[in-house]
């Protein structure tokens, strides 16, 4: 793996590994004693890769999985806000490279890509004491689960031929440029605007599933502090902070700003 020479020229800086059980639970022992960011953690190989909720990363070879330990990036309660500025760098990095997808690629509340509808990548926040925090982002590139809680896809099943060092570098970058856009979640309303222009299912029917119940309803934007708002059948709306998106009537169709 190799940073893009912008991403270096910004002071960032890139660990790469072959194998490890996971690039967030790295990035954070790296923190725990006193690693400082903006660092980069990679792996060709994860044996214990995790998403949110403590699920299973599946995590073979030729995909990419890569953890970028922040530090002072925002007040803590900023930190959910990074989910939304590392979906937006990982939508540009592939679109970038692969235009013909633009058209299928969207995201999913709150932290994974689609494309024509399935999961192509996700993206894990965890923080480290008061002032250090880790974006893990898994994409991928040549394979994917066949069972998962959403259906996914690859790169190279959808028809782009891009490895994940290609993808890493041009991330890299990508992310620097967001994290500057966001400024420590002083600039997260601009933030806010380009994720729901680029967010799947925008004025179609959702259905979320939280700890206790699935709530379905119209979904049309985030508010200020990114919970996704739902407009209920039977009237009125519902702020939701985390669950987990498991319907849409159109998963590949976005709206524009309105």
């Amino acid at each position: 793996m190799q940073l893009d020479p912008r991403a270096s020229a910004a002071g960032v800086r890139l660990i790469a590994h072959e194998v490890l059980v996971s690039t967030n639970v790295e990035a954070l022992a790296l923190a725990g004693r006193g690693e400082r960011g903006p660092l980069w953690v990679t792996a060709g190989r994860q044996s214990g890769g995790r998403g949110r909720r403590g699920r299973t990363w599946v995590s073979e070879p030729g995909n990419l999985f890569a953890s970028l330990l922040l530090t002072d990036a925002a007040p803590a309660e900023h930190w959910p806000e990074l989910a939304f500025v590392a979906a937006l760098a990982v939508h540009d990095a592939i679109a970038e490279l692969a235009p013909a997808l633009r058209p299928q690629l969207f995201i999913k509340w709150p932290n994974d890509l689609l494309v024509a509808g399935r999961k192509l990548a996700g993206i894990l926040i965890e923080g480290e004491g008061e002032d250090r925090v880790v974006v893990g982002i898994g994409i991928n590139c040549v394979s994917h689960p066949l069972a998962t809680d959403y259906p996914a896809t690859d790169l190279a099943a959808a028809g782009a031929s891009i490895t994940a060092e290609a993808l890493f570098m041009a991330l890299s970058a990508k992310m620097v440029g967001r994290l500057a856009q966001w400024n420590k979640g002083e600039h997260f309303s601009t933030i806010r605007a380009d994720w729901l222009a680029r967010a799947a299912g925008r004025g179609e029917l959702m259905r979320v599933r939280l700890p206790d119940q699935e709530v379905e309803g119209h979904f049309e934007t985030v508010d200020d502090a990114g919970r996704l708002v739902l407009f209920l059948p039977e009237g009125g709306q519902r702020a939701i902070d985390a669950g987990d998106v498991v319907g849409m009537a159109g998963p590949g169709q976005a709206g524009g700003e309105r």
